[in-house]
């Protein structure tokens, strides 16, 4: 039986799993680790080496583990794992996916209390029960069911990008402070912008690694060290986040990012054109096949280059198209130099004040956006079809009018050149017709419609739906089009191919909400619609100031789907932008 890279690597991890909450030593259980770790980064599957009878030539496969592939491949079931799954109930194990409970602690719940599940645990720790079993207490108490409602929300296993970059950002910055250190960024799919993160992987280049594994060890929010080396360590935050710190010597830097970033399919795509070359590549240098000398980059970009393709920026390494572009441009140039930045934009299209249901005024949001080098925002409060959000009839939306006005002439007298548009995100109902006429929506800058309500209906039904909402002749932006929650509601099953030609043939641009509860469109329907000629904005849908700061995130969204500043309204000049509204029909 063959059994794929991760399919070997997450028994490897599971047999581990299981040998620790036994007690198992140290040395053991890390030697499974590492076996797995290595496994799921091959650049080819171990099963070819199997067959080869090369499993030695991995890293971290010696004649014990070897072996046990040995059996998988041939048997398709392994009697020492089996022995284990026996010995260690499946539930005990599942224990440890919840933040704040390691090996001993699992161990410690069956083997004191008989706890072999999450459901047991989470009953056991509601009742008391959990705090009067040594080295626990009520706060460790707390914490576990703290651990035990994060699991519920991350019921994918993953984690929103907003709600790790900036614990992310935060770590590099530490230990770029460390002294010796040359490099330090952070890799995998939070350096390429994926809207969820599994775990976080970081790099450092220095030749003195341990002052590195000791700062990173000494950080806060820690609830378990999971391995601890000379040259890498791996902890367990307090909320289930996996953060893995890696020291690299300097001269393979460029060589050992461009690895870590990925993607997988990247990756091994990279190293097939490699191979072809002549060549093999790993994390540490690109080899001759011939002779075995080595080259080591400094830098991604020459890597990139010596294998006769353009610079790939980090967000567009998902094999989607990249490489052959890459091929196609060549050496010494960057694929899609004018993808945007959030330096592009000039201001923000969505955002909600204490009219609706957002904490500031009209003046202190407009403040926050020039304080971002903004030069104009759009207000957008709910209107009254969203009762739940105390949006705005047709009378309050004219005194907002007057509030709008009044901040333009205040931030004129202090000679700030900036500009208030009025807008508003006018509820579709279920039939498809918006909650305010056409009289009043004539008298905003610009109009965005969103849906909010009856998101599950079928396909048909709210495709018609949003459709008829498009027709109206004084709409201008489709706010976060799916109506998703990322990791806790999926979007509309629309018909996304009418819905985009219904966009471009309207001239109605799609919003890419920045909300990292949203991200929506998402990077691949982005893509779709920019290949069929849709126009796009890129919109916080903040509530407070400081969610301002979002927008980073609905622009690395926009960067995966290879998004220009052409595409994107909100890059443009407040006059072309106001043209734009005005003749968009």
């Amino acid at each position: 039986m063959t059994l794929s890279n991760q399919q070997l690597a997450e028994i490897f991890n599971d047999i581990a799993d299981r040998l620790e909450i036994q007690g198992e030593l140290v040395f053991k259980v890390r030697a499974y680790r590492t076996a797995a770790e290595n496994i799921a980064a091959l650049g080819r599957p171990l099963a070819e080496l199997w067959a080869e009878g090369q499993l030695e030539t991995v890293s971290g496969i010696g004649k014990e583990i070897a072996k046990k592939i040995d059996e998988l491949m041939r048997t398709g079931r392994l009697e020492f794992y089996e022995r284990l799954k026996r010995e260690v109930p499946d539930g005990v194990v599942a224990m440890l996916r919840v933040p704040n409970v390691g090996p001993k602690r699992a161990k410690l719940f069956w083997e004191s209390l008989g706890i072999d599940n999450i459901e047991a645990l989470e009953a056991a720790a509601r009742a008391g029960k959990l705090r009067s079993l040594p080295r626990m207490g009520e706060k460790a108490e707390q914490s576990i069911l703290a651990g035990l409602e994060a699991l519920k929300h991350r019921a994918s296993g993953r984690f929103r990008l907003g709600d790790v970059l900036p614990f992310a950002e935060s770590l590099v910055a530490e230990l770029r402070r460390v002294p010796g250190v040359h490099h330090a960024a952070y890799a995998g799919s939070l350096r390429r912008g994926k809207e969820t993160i599994g775990d976080v992987d970081i790099l450092v280049a220095t030749r003195d690694p341990a002052p590195v594994m000791q700062a990173f060890l000494a950080q806060p929010g820690i609830a378990q060290v999971l391995a601890s080396g000379e040259t890498k360590s791996s902890v367990r935050l307090e909320n289930g986040l996996q953060v893995d710190v890696r020291a690299i010597a300097p001269e393979v830097w460029g060589t050992a990012l461009q690895y870590f970033t990925g993607s997988q399919q990247h990756n091994i795509r990279i190293r097939e054109l490699a191979q072809r070359l002549g060549y093999s590549l790993n994390e540490y240098a690109l080899t001759r096949q011939t002779d075995g000398k080595e080259e080591r980059f400094a830098d991604e970009a020459a890597l990139y280059a010596r294998l006769g393709l353009a610079y790939i920026p980090p967000e567009l390494r998902e094999d989607r198209g990249e490489i052959e572009r890459a091929q196609a441009l060549g050496a010494g140039h960057v694929l899609m130099p004018d993808l945007i930045s959030a330096s592009d934009l000039r201001g923000d299209l969505q955002m909600h004040t204490n009219w609706s249901d957002g904490t500031a005024d009209i003046l202190t949001m407009a403040r926050a956006a020039v304080a971002l080098g903004y030069e104009y925002i759009l207000i957008t409060d709910h209107t009254a079809g969203l009762a739940v959000a105390h949006g705005l009839d047709a009378a309050r939306l004219r005194e907002q009018r007057k509030a709008v006005d009044e901040a333009n002439a205040q931030l004129a007298r202090e000679g700030i050149a900036f500009r208030v548009l009025h807008g508003a995100e006018v509820e579709v109902r279920s039939d498809g017709s918006l909650d305010l006429p056409g009289e009043v929506l004539s008298t905003l800058d610009l109009v965005q419609i969103s849906v909010h309500t009856a998101l599950n209906q079928p396909r048909e039904v709210i495709t018609a739906r949003l459709l008829r909402a498009m027709q109206h002749p004084h709409v201008h932006i489709l706010g976060h089009p799916a109506g998703r929650l990322i990791n806790e509601r999926d979007g509309a099953d629309y018909d996304w191919e009418a819905i985009f030609r219904a966009a471009r043939e309207r001239n109605i641009a799609l919003e890419i909400n920045a909300d990292p509860a949203r991200l929506d469109l998402s990077d691949t329907l982005a893509r779709r619609a920019a290949e069929l000629g849709c126009l796009f904005s890129i919109s916080t849908d903040a509530h407070a100031p400081t969610a301002l700061n979002n927008r980073i995130y609905g622009v690395l969204t926009a960067r995966r789907a290879w998004l220009t500043p052409a595409q994107v309204i909100n890059t443009w000049p407040l006059e072309r932008l106001l043209a734009w509204a005005r003749h968009a029909r």
